[in-house]
């Protein structure tokens, strides 16, 4: 490896020199040599060989380590990331610029420049065969258009794919591999460092991930440093209690999982460190790894592990799809195998790991993608593709984390983008996270019990609100043993604040419409979805002006490429002080799902609340059990699991605002109001008006 390195090192920096392609490419390779020579010298001043630091050579072009060292690490990250932020409009990196500039041969090599843009990460991480693979792609690509000018011919951009999907195909194995690696055996990286030594004191350590990072990150960590330690146990012991309650609430057994992976955004360090403790405590270890920084490895646009924010979302959104290029059946089939055997070769490790505990953040402006006719999109068959690995990946997953053994735990906190009362608002979201379970539960069963006398719920939406919309409930056979909802106190969904079920499809139909909500990192206005036997029938909302960049963008993003999708969960959330928060700062538009579903009546589109888990009984705490489990599509599990499950599960709020009036509808026709004009009228439940009142008066 190490003479592969060396020898690709080399031929880069030639074609950084003396380019032998034709005119048109030589500003390409130029821009791209550069940028993975400042990569690969951050890497030579990283890594470590028989205890001493590599130097590139000072005679040879490109940067030296002795460059890098003279930079500040704020400096460096800039430069790092410059492509991204003030230089897009004019970088090979943009499919628009490319296009403009490279003509019918600008997708194909932006897709490759963003997929060398993971260097930056492997440079911090040391890690070498990702590094030298994606060099050796650079290489065989430059050398393809060189012969072919040599030659005298045009460039074929069928080879130019062909050589970017046999990349992204030979190498599965490996990154796969790598990927189960590090979430189950817990493979250390620089994060590890930085948790369990660096000095938090001094936010330079940001800097370490290799991550873009803005004064959003910085203020982040600067405020974390000027709060208390028992500020921070205390957010620490709410994260870590919710994540041991989930196994206690649903009967699942802790002590027999050794490993929990921790999510988070840059800038929680202290927040971490001490949640760390705190599942040593539990007999647990501690797993984290970094949000994807390759295309071919996986979504840009939903992260998970640590990160940061974007440098830029457009080039997220720009290259989401870059997949499309070579993803075919043959892909599909190599990647599914290729991360079979993985969790077979690490079923051990995969069989005591426990799930996920996530911190997210919110606070950063919606960012709605610029619609570009240069950026590639899955057609039918690809968009069909796509959907289908994202299934059988999930059935896989689950042979090796078992539903019934697993769980998990979320919660939010606000980032200082979201303004000036950024403190003030970071306390009461503490709050919130820290209300009184015991009185929710209590409230929450009193909706519950009325709403299992009921047939259907009907919504209707007020102030230009046009939700019409009949949701048809499970019937029990046996009401005194048995529930619809489960009361959702707060364990794995932090905050507490709401009660769910799994819809019948059949007799579910009508209009759900949204005014403004932001789902998944994006922001939709005036979305409308229209329900027939519980599935999507039609669709819009109104970020374009185009009807079909509308449609597309629902499609990508909240349909995940399905053709329609059913309504797998109905849920009424109570967690009215959350709703007085989001009113009182103007935070519509950046409250993230977690919060906002607390916040009014949502619904669920794709897979149920207990996908994967239906056979599994669950309880309540009164001790009924919850039989609303499954619908008539996930009822197919066993007989035809592609057709059981979608893999996605978004939530989507109506606010108690834009809320004319919830009830039930019993078989002989009573009707049990829960809601009216935005209040709580159920008896018993009037206790969540009171933050209303407050704030109203």
């Amino acid at each position: 490896m190490n003479e592969r390195y060396e020898l690709v090192f080399e031929r880069i920096q030639d074609i950084n020199r003396c380019q032998e392609v034709a005119e048109e490419f030589r500003d390409y390779f130029k821009n791209v040599s550069d940028y993975i020579l400042m990569a690969v010298a951050v890497f030579e001043k990283n890594r470590k060989v028989n205890g001493s630091i590599l130097e590139a050579s000072p005679d040879k072009d490109g940067f030296s380590s002795s460059e890098i060292n003279d930079l500040l690490k704020q400096d460096l990250n800039k430069k790092l990331y410059a492509g991204l932020t003030d230089k897009y409009n004019s970088s090979y990196l943009n499919p628009s610029y490319a296009v403009e500039k490279l003509g019918e041969y600008g997708q194909i090599l932006s897709a490759i420049y963003a997929e060398l843009q993971s260097l930056t990460a492997f440079a911090y991480e040391r890690n070498e065969e990702a590094i030298l693979i994606r060099m050796e792609l650079f290489v065989e690509l430059y050398g393809m258009l060189a012969n072919a000018y040599a030659d005298g011919e045009e460039a074929n951009r069928d080879y130019i794919i062909r050589l970017y999907g046999d990349f992204a195909y030979d190498y599965l194995s490996d990154t796969m591999e790598a990927s189960v690696r590090e979430l189950y055996a817990g493979e250390k990286t620089i994060a590890y460092d930085i948790i369990e030594s660096a000095d938090l004191s001094n936010t330079d350590y940001l800097y370490d991930y290799g991550e873009y990072i803005s004064d959003n990150e910085i203020k982040l960590a600067e405020y974390l440093n000027s709060v208390s330690q028992e500020k921070i146990d205390k957010m620490a012991e709410t994260f870590t209690e919710g994540y041991r309650l989930g196994f206690v609430t649903a009967r699942k057994d802790l002590s027999i999982k050794e490993t929990v992976e921790i999510r988070y955004p840059i800038g929680f360090e202290r927040v971490v460190r001490s949640a760390v403790g705190l599942f040593d405590k539990m007999g647990l270890r501690y797993v984290i790894r970094r949000s994807a920084v390759s295309f071919v490895n996986g979504r840009r646009l939903l992260k998970g592990g640590y990160f940061a924010e974007p440098a830029n979302k457009q080039f997220e959104s720009d290259h989401e799809y870059d997949k499309v290029l070579y993803f075919n059946r043959r892909f599909l089939e190599r990647k599914l195998e290729a991360y079979g055997n993985a969790l077979e070769k690490y079923k051990e490790e995969a069989g005591k790991f426990g799930g996920p505990a996530v911190i997210e953040s919110f606070g950063v402006p919606p960012f709605t993608p610029e619609s570009k006719k240069e950026v590639l999109k899955p057609d039918g068959e690809s968009g069909k593709l796509i959907s289908e690995f994202n299934v059988r990946a999930g059935e896989l997953l689950n042979k090796y984390v078992k539903g019934e053994e697993r769980s998990f735990t979320i919660i939010a906190f606000p980032t200082p983008e979201i303004g000036e009362n950024f403190k003030e608002i970071f306390d009461e979201v503490i709050k919130i996270n820290t209300l009184d379970y015991i009185k929710y539960r209590d409230i929450q069963q009193l909706i519950i019990d009325a709403l299992d006398k009921t047939e259907y719920v009907k919504i209707q939406g007020m102030d230009g609100n046009l939700t019409d919309l009949k949701v048809k409930l499970w019937k029990l056979a046996n009401p005194k043993a048995e529930t619809i909802f489960e009361n959702c106190v707060a364990d794995v969904n932090i905050p507490v604040g709401e009660v769910f079920t799994s819809p019948k499809l059949e007799g579910t139909e009508g209009l759900l419409h949204i005014k403004n909500v932001y789902l998944n990192g994006l922001p939709y206005k005036d979305l409308k979805l229209e329900l027939k036997e519980g599935m999507i029938s039609s669709y819009i909302c109104g970020n374009y002006k185009e009807l079909k960049d509308n449609k597309n963008y629902i499609k990508e993003n909240l349909l995940f490429q399905h053709e329609s999708l059913p309504i797998g969960e109905f849920a009424i959330g109570t967690n009215t002080t959350a709703y007085v928060l989001t009113k009182k700062y103007g935070l519509e538009s950046v409250m993230p799902i977690l919060i906002a579903e607390k916040t009014g009546p949502h619904f669920a589109f794709g897979d149920t609340c207990y996908s994967h888990e239906e056979d599994i009984m669950t309880y309540n705490p009164d001790g009924k059990a919850i039989v609303a489990r499954e619908n008539s599509i996930s009822a197919l599990r066993d007989s035809e699991p592609l057709k059981a499950y979608f893999g996605c599960h978004t939530d989507i709020t109506i606010p108690y605002d834009e809320l004319g009036r919830l009830y039930g509808v019993c078989e002989n026709g009573e009707i049990i109001d829960i809601i009216r004009d935005g209040r709580f009228v159920l008896k018993g439940t009037e206790a969540l008006n009171e933050p209303l009142d407050e704030w109203m008066n």
